[in-house]
């Protein structure tokens, strides 16, 4: 008899074909479509599945037949090894030598040749130069100024002409989070915390956005280079300058708290050489990118779920240090990263499954997120949960007394380095929200809906893109 490797070898195989193409219905939210079940039962598992509406709105069911049935899944049609367990994610990602660096050109083509590439001392090296700055001390003097950005952009809303974005009417004011707050305010804060010039900021906003948009495929990649050259042309001056005269930040007292991060970087040494101005416009886009759209996505996936649980919410209005909690749980249940691709140095063996040396490998937090073997009721939202590590963020993460950290920002050597920021930046925004809204709660009319045309869309692979907020004058 035939082993199910084989046939889902066959599957992969029949899906080879340049052209094909399978549409896939749309399933309840936590259902998988049946894709076909080996002789002794076992579900199949075809992969052109991972290219369809189906899988980007409602990927749990499936990632969780990978789990149970192909926790190492040989993705033919993709070229790909797709591993799916937190354990087996985890023990990848603490593995520096053995799956040591993402694909080569994976982030140079808009982002510039950033340390996402390099390993071991040369990753530490680079990383080093600016993780002082993004955490510890460093860190908490900053909250005063990303509470003072916070209240600048809600009070922006008073001076918005776009019925789109803000609207009132009968006493209740409609919001559209993302363009009014979520959208900008984590770049704010990482350009204050980065000491770009304030007259720039407006254009750092378009560079940034342009930058993102670029890494989403070839439509965009020719605007993200374009606003990355623009970026490093304005950095080569910033740079000429603060070589011979450094910028500081200071509290909300004055006091200095030390140089800026782009000062920093212009003086630090790598083999005894300066950064190139190339390497600083790396380090900084790269910086943003961690800041920045993970904390748009964390803050709108945050306030999507909660008004969606008034009673965790409510909990929340009674114990401000919850934040922390439902901030973690966001990124357990929805997080805005789906993992991060790996190279194996040498040949291994993983779950049964052979994977040659350089194959491309895709660690997927996502799944290893929802993993049943961790977390209870992977699929349920909830603050309260006792298996959910809800502290300090740690690069060696979390397992002890039957509680694990999250793999939204991975672990290990390749942490995101703007974890804690963008922690940072979406507990104290959405408290600095929180005080501001009154009686907060989601305008239905205005929000996409799930395939039964009634309930909310799910979030699925992509975070909240907008949220539409009815709230009290």
């Amino acid at each position: 008899m035939a082993s199910i490797a084989d046939f889902v070898s066959t599957l992969a195989d029949d899906s080879q074909d340049p052209g094909a193409h399978k549409d896939f219905p749309l399933m309840p939210e936590g259902e998988a479509y049946d894709m076909g079940h080996a002789p002794d039962g076992t579900p199949l598992f075809d992969p052109r599945i991972l290219d369809s509406h189906e899988f980007m709105r409602n990927p749990y069911p499936y990632y969780r037949i990978l789990r149970d049935h192909y926790p190492v899944f040989h993705d033919k049609l993709h070229n790909t090894y797709w591993v799916t367990r937190y354990d087996d994610v985890s023990n990848c990602y603490f593995d520096d030598e053995g799956y040591n660096t993402i694909p080569k050109g994976s982030s140079s083509g808009v982002l510039g040749n950033t340390q996402l590439e390099l390993s071991g001392i040369e990753h530490r090296r680079r990383r080093n130069l600016y993780g002082q700055h993004l955490v510890g001390q460093a860190l908490k003097a900053r909250v005063p100024s990303i509470q003072r950005l916070a209240r600048q952009k809600i009070d922006d809303w008073d001076t918005i002409d776009d019925e789109n974005v803000v609207s009132e009417k009968d006493g209740v004011r409609t919001v559209a989070l993302g363009a009014a707050f979520a959208n900008e305010f984590p770049i704010r804060v990482v350009c204050e915390v980065l000491g770009f010039p304030e007259e720039a900021r407006s254009d750092f906003y378009y560079w940034y956005n342009s930058m993102m948009s670029g890494l989403g495929g070839s439509e965009t990649h020719k605007q993200g280079l374009e606003a990355r050259q623009h970026l490093e042309d304005y950095v080569e001056g910033i740079v000429a300058e603060r070589r011979d005269t450094p910028t500081y930040l200071y509290d909300q007292d004055g006091k200095n708290l030390g140089k800026d991060i782009i000062s920093k970087l212009c003086e630090s040494k790598v083999d005894d050489d300066f950064l190139s101005t190339e390497e600083i416009t790396s380090n900084i886009t790269l910086i943003v990118a961690a800041g920045g759209e993970t904390t748009r996505g964390a803050i709108m996936n945050l306030w999507y779920l909660l008004l969606q649980h008034p009673e965790q919410f409510a909990a929340i209005q009674q114990d401000d240090a919850l934040w922390d909690a439902a901030f973690h749980e966001t990124l357990r249940h929805s997080s805005p990263i789906g993992g991060q691709p790996r190279h194996n140095s040498f040949d291994v063996e993983l779950q049964g499954v052979h994977v040659p040396a350089g194959s491309l490998m895709q660690m997927v937090d996502f799944s290893a997120n929802h993993d049943e073997r961790i977390f209870k009721n992977p699929e349920t939202f909830n603050i309260f949960r006792d298996d959910l590590y809800s502290g300090k963020l740690l690069r060696s993460g979390y397992r002890k007394d039957g509680r694990c950290s999250h793999m939204a920002f991975g672990v290990g050597p390749h942490l995101c380095p703007g974890a804690w920021i963008s922690h940072q930046e979406a507990v104290e925004g959405s408290r600095i929200l929180n005080a501001r809204l009154k009686n907060p709660r989601i305008n239905f009319d205005k929000q996409p809906k799930d395939i039964d045309g009634k309930s909310l869309a799910p979030i699925g692979l992509i975070s909240v893109r907008e949220l539409h907020v009815d709230y009290d004058v």
